[in-house]
């Protein structure tokens, strides 16, 4: 972090004081879109014409990326097409596809993560130029920083790609340097380093950098003494917060594309290898390698990523979840065994894979566990086990649990959750611990009855058009309005099919969407009365009055069976 807080705010330099000292690496491919283009299309990699792209801004065709041979030409970005033509008569020119370019540029980025976990695109300036390497302690994996900025850039030119790079503890100083120092290594004197650079290494812009061009302010060094009210009155407050975020007096972080393992294991290959197989194998050994890891240091894991590094650049990414925190390192093969299954058939090893990666996300403490004949667990770790198989295998909605909800409506006392989520904590005012039928009809149907008394259990029942004769009944349990909770009145809902609204979007209180829940109510009531009764047959029904007797609108109606 840097050193130098004379022209700090008084109030930053506590806190940035603090900040863990963190390096990143901005690399800078300036002819991405062309290169890459080139590389998918043989024909034009053989051809000697100059290549450009160009694209539709404001109903004038302009030139938005070059090659080198059109630059040498002096034509950049930002030119007609048509004064290029002009200048180079054999111009190669194709109308940008840019949803392709910023895709396979993404895919690019992933691949870097073989030199940093932590790697995003910088889209400030551009959607596909721009890359950060959070590379805090990873550099010396080889050999230092020097060594990995030569390392990543001669393996970008191998590629065929031009490329610049530069490393220092703040991603807008790197990014500066990058533009206009390439292979520059700063550490705590980058106030004086990016005194020197121009106003335009700020990801700037355009109408701000030509503003501060013509007060005179060319350099980043003039901006230091000048008074900051001023200069956000003038050009707004991103100048003053990129020259924050650039000195490092403001903290800037980058949202990696792949999921960043808190800890890994990985394995180079000194010849590509391309079966599945091999990598299946592979799998495996690293699997032993990271519960050793997690082991000695007393954690396991929920989330599990196996990233296969490709030669040409491209990194394929299989990840597994566990219902539970494990170091288990037959479970993780077993459960990476059982996703390949389902890539079989799209698996593409390329011209060879050269890497693979296992790392572990969402590390926790993990206490060490008796297995074997005397294990405590009944059983259960097999099951969890299972559970882990099948969400992985189908999907993590495919495998679904029932789990308690806070409220005192039969309909809406559980609901649905993946078994491979972590059990939540037992809801507040759950029924649990109350007699409720083994199945609930999905709307509660309307019955004939006949009562002793106006407010006793029923004698008999008509449903659909069958008519059983009570021997036992019980109740009533009375279930009133829930008034605590908004939204939520307790209601008779319209037979399916009649006077149904449009289904919503909206989240409920209750967790699930409002278009998986009953439609809108067709009327109201204060409270009903549950009784259970028992027919001449064995069958034991779950039916309730939703009101005083003789009340308008009040009946009887059927809402599940005990057996």
């Amino acid at each position: 972090m840097v050193s130098n807080w004379s022209n700090a705010p008084k109030d930053t330099a506590p806190l940035a004081s603090l900040l863990p000292q963190r390096r990143y690496l901005v690399l800078n491919l300036p002819r991405w879109a062309t290169d890459c283009l080139k590389r998918r299309d043989p024909a034009l990699l053989a051809s000697s014409r100059p290549f450009a792209l160009y694209e539709k801004q404001k109903s004038a065709l302009k030139l938005v990326a070059v090659d080198a041979s059109v630059s040498r030409i002096n034509v950049w970005p930002g030119h007609n097409l048509t004064d290029a033509r002009a200048l180079i008569p054999n111009l190669e020119a194709r109308e940008i596809d840019r949803p392709l370019v910023e895709s396979l540029f993404a895919d690019f980025a992933d691949w870097h993560s073989y030199a940093s976990p932590i790697v995003a695109v910088l889209p400030d300036m551009s959607a596909f130029g721009d890359l950060a390497l959070d590379i805090t302690g990873v550099s010396h994996l080889f050999g230092g920083e020097e060594k990995m900025l030569k390392s990543v850039l001669g393996r970008l030119r191998e590629l065929g790609l031009e490329a610049s790079g530069a490393i220092a503890s703040s991603i807008g100083a790197a990014w500066a340097l990058a533009q206009h120092r390439p292979g520059a290594i700063i550490g705590e004197d980058a106030d004086v380093v990016l005194a020197e650079l121009p106003v335009s290494a700020l990801r700037l812009a355009p109408e701000q950098i030509a503003t501060l061009q013509q007060l005179g302010l060319k350099r980043i060094g003039q901006l230091y003494a000048y008074p900051r009210k001023a200069l956000q009155a003038r050009l707004g407050a991103s100048l003053i917060l990129r020259l924050d975020q650039a000195r490092g007096l403001i903290d800037e972080s980058i949202k990696p594309r792949l999921p960043a393992p808190e800890r890994f294991v990985e394995r180079r290959f000194a010849e590509p290898i391309s079966l599945l197989d091999s990598v299946m194998e592979t799998t495996r050994d690293l699997a032993i390698r990271l519960s050793g890891l997690l082991e000695a240091e007393g954690m396991g894991a929920q989330a599990f990523h196996l990233m296969v590094y490709r030669v040409d650049h491209k990194v394929m990414c299989l990840s597994v979840r566990a219902a539970r925190t494990t170091r288990d390192p037959a479970h993780l093969a077993r459960l990476f065994a059982n996703r390949a299954e389902r890539l079989t058939g799209e698996f593409d090893a390329g011209f060879g894979i050269d890497m693979i990666r296992l790392g572990a996300a969402e590390v926790s403490a993990l206490d060490p566990l008796q297995a074997g004949a005397f294990d405590g667990q009944g059983g259960s770790g097999d099951l969890i086990r299972l559970h882990d198989r099948m969400a992985n295998r189908l999907g993590e909605t495919a495998v679904l649990r029932t789990t308690a909800v806070g409220s005192h409506m039969p309909e809406r006392a559980a609901r649905l959750e993946p078994v491979i989520q972590p059990p939540a904590p037992p809801a507040v005012g759950t029924v649990a611990d109350r007699k409720r039928p083994l199945r609930l009809l999905p709307n509660p149907e309307p019955i004939r009855v006949t009562a002793e008394v106006p407010e006793g259990p029923p004698a008999d029942m008509t449903w659909r058009r069958v008519t059983y004769r009570f021997v036992k009944a019980a109740g009533p349990e009375r279930l009133g309005e829930e008034w605590w909770l908004d939204h939520a009145p307790l209601t008779i809902d319209p037979p399916p099919g009649k006077d149904e609204e449009k289904p919503r979007t909206k989240k409920s209180r209750y967790g699930w969407d409002e278009e998986d829940e009953p439609p809108l109510p067709r009327r109201s009531m204060l409270f009903r009365d549950y009784y259970t009764a028992e027919d001449d047959g064995g069958r034991r029904f779950w039916l309730f009055h939703d009101g005083l007797p003789g009340t308008e609108g009040a009946g009887w109606y059927l809402h599940g069976f005990f057996s």
